[in-house]
């Protein structure tokens, strides 16, 4: 009873909801070795450990350097714990959708704060005071290797060789390619410049320092950097440490006359700055204008009710695309499917290109087929029907087919393809192909 108990919670809250005890409870095989178990530690107080994957700390009341903080720890079981710097007790505890990797942490604990953290899944959350559920703020492309927060923006440096910049509402403000791996990022705040830069060591063997999205300077090191740290190192306030993977220690000084200007080359073209020429104010240009202030409120109603009839037939339209199917990527849960079509030749044989891909993280799809319709007294299908194997999960699987006009009047017409499972008669994709005018027929 105990094992199916623990079996369905295990599928509602998953493998990291559990403590570590259930865990090894629900990999016992039979009931023997379960009994087994349980006479072995029934008398052991049952306690939920976790492994801390990140950490940071909070100012608790006042901003100075000197001040009390306290720790802010991300954990295995998709927790954020903030901890009293004098009794180590949870002070807040709050909870994500994935496990926590990266955290940036701004404000005050008996004020107000901010926790910015970004997740495994490849997700960044916001954390405020007084939320217990992290809010999802951005989706990257990838898994993060990186993240810091520069007044307000958010700069994350994912695995697949890309630096993104967010505000903190979520908005991408830019993103640029990376020419290699990154391996760690830093903060490098020069007080003396007034500047905010940002260093990326990468696994060429270099570090690239950026000015927002523009490359300022590069160093170049005898290994790989495992860890950097900027700030201040014995009597220089702008020292950066790197650690490198064989065991290496550079140390980096700024010099005084160090200028870190974006070159002439990312600036605007000549083109850019040249003053336009404006022409002078028309008299038709003047009556339009105060026309338009005249009747600006009969103008507004009009537009509104126009934006209003336009979003009702959107929303129509889309509504029929749903009930009939005649989108060319599913929406269904259970088949989620992606089609693209393409037309190959010049006529009067053409080849029709079909791709279909299974966007299901890990069901496959059965029972599938691809169906041509066109009018019969235009073009001549040869292979209508084309029964599809067993669709995997980000395969991408083509069907050909070869078309011919036989119309002698020259004319196109349009080509659906419908793909269909089973004996169902509604299909489960549609895609229309507008078909070109054969060459033969544009040369007579």
């Amino acid at each position: 009873m105990l094992y199916e108990i623990l079996d369905s919670l295990r599928q509602e809250v998953g493998e990291c909801g559990l403590t570590t005890r259930s865990q090894r409870f629900l990999m016992c095989p039979d009931h023997t070795s379960q009994t087994a178990f349980l006479d072995q530690h029934k008398g052991f107080i049952l306690k939920r450990q976790t492994v801390v994957t990140c950490v940071s700390t909070l100012k608790k009341s006042h901003s100075e350097d000197d001040a009390i903080s306290c720790l802010v720890l991300g954990t295995e079981s998709a927790n954020i714990f903030i901890l009293d710097p004098e009794a180590f007790t949870i002070l807040n505890s709050m909870s994500l959708p994935s496990v926590p990797v990266f955290l940036s942490v701004t404000g005050l604990y008996d004020v107000e704060y901010r926790i910015i953290v970004a997740c495994r899944n490849g997700q960044i959350y916001t954390l405020k005071r007084g939320t217990k559920i992290g809010r999802p703020t951005a989706e990257l492309t990838s898994q993060p290797v990186g993240l810091i927060r520069r007044d307000k923006t958010v700069i994350v440096a994912t695995m697949d060789h890309h630096l993104h910049s967010f505000n903190n509402k979520g908005k991408k403000l830019w993103c640029i390619k990376l020419p290699g791996a990154v391996l760690c990022l830093e903060c490098l705040e020069i007080r003396t410049l007034s500047l905010t830069l940002v260093a990326l060591a990468l696994a060429d063997n270099r570090v690239l320092i950026y000015r927002d999205k523009h490359l300022v300077d590069t160093i170049h090191t005898e290994d790989r950097v495992s860890a950097m740290r900027f700030g201040r190192f014995g009597r220089e306030d702008n020292t950066l440490v790197l650690v490198l993977k064989g065991g290496g220690l550079v140390v980096k000084i700024l010099k005084r006359t160090a200028r870190f200007d974006i070159q002439d080359a990312d600036g605007p073209s000549q083109g850019q700055v040249v003053k336009l020429n404006i022409p002078k104010k028309t008299k038709l240009f003047v009556d339009q204008t105060m026309r338009e202030r005249e009747n600006c409120v009969l103008m507004h109603r009009v537009f509104q009710h126009d934006l209003y009839r336009l979003r009702l037939s959107t929303a129509r339209s889309y509504v029929q695309a749903l009930e009939t199917s005649s989108n060319p990527i599913s929406l269904s849960q259970t088949e989620p499917l992606k089609l693209s079509a393409q037309v190959l030749g010049l006529g009067p044989t053409f080849k029709l290109r079909v791709e279909l891909q299974n966007t299901s993280p890990s069901c496959p799809s059965l029972h599938l087929a691809v169906i041509f319709h066109c009018d019969d007294r235009v073009y001549s299908v040869n292979k209508s029907y084309i029964q599809i194997p067993i669709l995997v999960p980000g395969i991408i699987h083509v069907a050909e087919t070869l078309l011919t006009c036989v119309s002698e009047l020259g004319i196109s017409d349009t080509v659906r393809v419908f793909v269909v499972k089973g004996k169902s008669s509604r299909p489960l994709l549609t895609a229309v192909i507008n078909m070109p005018v054969a060459e033969v027929f544009m040369a007579a």
